[in-house]
């Protein structure tokens, strides 16, 4: 049985949401006050009230619910999930559309400014383009420059898809009208988040290796690496808070170190 605890801004417990399996995914939606929880154990998105944290609905999708993205264009929410699929909610959790694909996507992204969703689908080595006016898989970029592409980011401004790579350890820049590599850079092993800072013109690329890499966008084309943080082993799930000029970093149990989170300072 798994504990999903929320924390307020000095880092203390306020609350615990027991009996959840294995949860992947985290989403809050301030307009609706409900948060939603993807859990890989048993297949489920949950809704809950975002003030009394109380049980609204529960949706099975099958198997494998990961990641999850808000819409803010039609104030939908969209799943990955299962052998390969993004089901679309709206916030009653009522199913919208389900858009199959050939193997499970790991991260994705929304674009803000089109209806575009690139999706990561890393057991098929390629980079999969969605058109959400009309749900339907319109591009799908192979992957060749390294493998096992996991997390994702976007620079819609200038066009930029940045995806972090695990064999070899690479962190890939593309064009998001072809897919086209613009750079490819050494990164952190064992990646599994990465972020992309628009005020600071910067990226931030955690590795289950136990190193956050920080990268400088010199512009659309030209990107250096700026410092590389130890953080800890195994801790390659992290969130980056841009309001709160933050990093989270979650560190798991390792040996006599407890599981802990670690809070970063952007500069």
């Amino acid at each position: 049985m798994t504990t999903f605890r929320l924390t307020c801004r000095r880092g203390e417990q306020i609350h615990s949401i027991l009996g959840l399996k294995k949860p992947q995914g985290l989403l809050y939606v301030p307009n609706t006050n409900r948060l939603f929880v993807a859990s890989d154990g048993d297949g489920t998105v949950r809704s809950y009230d975002g003030r009394s944290f109380a049980p609204l609905k529960t949706v099975g999708v099958g198997d494998d619910a990961d990641n999850v993205r808000y819409d803010a264009q039609t104030n939908h929410l969209i799943v990955g999930y299962g052998d390969g699929g993004l089901i679309t909610f709206d916030t009653n959790l009522q199913i919208i559309s389900d858009v199959k694909l050939p193997v499970h996507p790991e991260a994705f992204q929304l674009a803000r400014k089109s209806p575009f969703t690139f999706v990561n689908l890393p057991n098929d080595s390629s980079i999969a383009v969605i058109d959400r006016a009309t749900n339907k898989v319109i591009g799908k970029w192979r992957v060749t420059a390294a493998a096992a592409n996991f997390p994702m980011a976007l620079d819609e401004d200038d066009k930029r898809l940045f995806v972090g790579c695990r064999s070899p350890a690479r962190l890939l820049v593309l064009d998001t009208g072809r897919g086209k590599l613009i750079s490819e850079l050494p990164t952190v092993g064992d990646t599994d988040d990465l972020f992309y800072d628009a005020a600071r013109k910067k990226l931030y690329v955690i590795g289950g290796d136990g190193h956050l890499d920080v990268f400088e966008q010199k512009d659309a084309d030209h990107y250096k690496p700026a410092l590389r943080i130890k953080t800890a082993a195994g801790a390659r799930t992290g969130f980056f808070a841009p309001t709160l000029n933050r990093i989270f970093v979650a560190a798991p149990r390792h040996g006599p170190n407890e599981a802990r989170i670690l809070v970063y300072r952007v500069d």
